[in-house]
């Protein structure tokens, strides 16, 4: 099988000299792999995206880092390598650093479990691509040009690697926009698809996922520690699932022997992708839906009485710039007065924040500040976060945080 002519590229990137302030010097030297327009002292004019930025400290002039320059992005360099210790970027220096993202996953591998991050953008040192493996099936997500003009080098040690016999390319929206390529968004660059909606296992539970139209790369394996939890914790309950999209922490519980499972989601459409999932599975429990905005309709549960021995409430990234950190917070704290409300006695309250702006000790501040209120007394029995196929590299990495609270009345 051959690899795909269009993730060839014509450009050939140029070698920059580049030049840092104080601070920005500080934070290559710290490993953090972004350096910001305003860090930059010292640059050719004629930067292209996919450059290979060759940062120089100011002592004597010795070279402190290696990145990729990015004309588009108020991140102007994405670090691919912080020392002092020399590197060559190429096919060698990508195909062991995807080696390495390898190894940290072979222990979840282990489990019945064939779906996986192989690429955590910048935690495995690609800022600004992802790869994730559904069984057969790697899809490469780029959000930046700067890799162009290195997939041809890299998608295949991809494939070698993971051993896949299909590989999908998503783009970002700017990137579709791109005149810098011959990429379409869902291009099979290597193998066949035959079908956009891949079946994979998640610690024994089955799935699905559309490679092609599906959010991101087709679902979302960062909570998949959770749902294993969840699951285990729903045996003989009633569950309701909060921005349940595909149906992650529903399928799981029905898995495990929930009595009756509510799946609610403001898209019919994922809420049928939630039943089919479920479907791909033997249980005997119920599985509802309810399609709607969730503020309101866990509005409307609370106002019929309803209550719930699990509720896990889940929602996408509410601070997606700084000017929305406030307002996400006011979010938070509704839906943790929400989820108390529909908790049945000795019930449990699952509360999971994706924004990286609200960092983890904040939310949690939110949540125990809101629960303290409802004179309900309540444990934390679990604190979590990512996965292990979602290492964590720097701090703005870490965005996922979840937290388990039981009433005790």
């Amino acid at each position: 099988m051959s690899f795909s002519t269009s993730i060839n590229s014509n450009y050939q990137p140029k070698r920059l000299a580049v030049k840092l302030n104080a601070k920005g010097e500080q934070f290559v030297l710290q490993n953090h792999p972004w350096v910001f327009s305003d860090n930059i002292v010292k640059i050719k004019a004629t930067a292209e995206a996919g450059d290979l930025a060759i940062v120089f400290g100011k002592n004597k002039n010795r070279v402190i880092g290696l990145g990729l320059y990015d004309p588009n992005s108020p991140i102007r360099i994405k670090m691919l390598h912080s020392s002092t210790e020399k590197a060559e970027i190429n096919a060698d220096f990508f195909h062991h650093k995807i080696q390495i993202a390898y190894s940290k996953r072979e222990s979840l591998l282990k489990t019945n479990t064939n779906s996986y991050r192989l690429l955590f953008g910048e935690n495995d040192g690609f800022p600004g691509l992802i790869a994730d493996v559904y069984a057969k099936v790697l899809v490469v997500k780029i959000y930046s040009e700067i890799w162009l003009p290195y997939l041809e080098t890299i998608i295949p040690s991809l494939q070698q690697i993971s051993n896949v016999d299909t590989i999908v390319v998503r783009l970002s929206r700017s990137l579709e926009n791109s005149k810098l390529h011959q990429l379409q968004n869902g291009e099979v660059v290597y193998g066949t698809l035959e079908n956009e909606v891949v079946a994979f296992v998640e610690h024994n539970v089955n799935f699905s996922a559309n490679v092609i139209k599906g959010h991101k790369t087709g679902y979302f394996l960062d909570h998949r520690a959770n749902r294993k939890q969840v699951g285990e914790w729903s045996r003989d309950k009633t569950v309701l699932d909060v921005f349940s999209y595909a149906g992650g922490f529903s399928v799981h519980a029905l898995f495990n022997g929930a009595k009756e499972v509510t799946s609610l989601d403001i898209s019919k459409q994922a809420l049928e992708i939630a039943l089919q999932n479920g479907k791909l599975n033997n249980y005997t429990g119920k599985h509802k839906v309810i399609a709607g905005d969730a503020f309101a309709e866990l509005k409307n549960l609370i106002k019929n009485k309803t209550t719930f021995d699990v509720v896990v409430i889940d929602p996408p990234s509410f601070a997606k710039q700084a000017s929305e950190i406030d307002l996400a917070k006011k979010k938070y704290a509704q839906l943790a007065r929400l989820g108390e409300q529909l908790t049945a006695k000795n019930g449990l309250l699952v509360l999971a924040s994706c924004s990286s702006r609200v960092v983890s000790q904040v939310f949690l501040d939110i949540n125990s500040q809101t629960l303290g209120t409802s004179k309900r007394k309540y444990k934390v029995v679990l604190k979590t976060q990512h996965d292990s196929d979602h290492p964590v590299g720097f701090p703005e990495g870490a965005y996922l945080k979840c937290a388990y609270y039981r009433f005790v009345e």
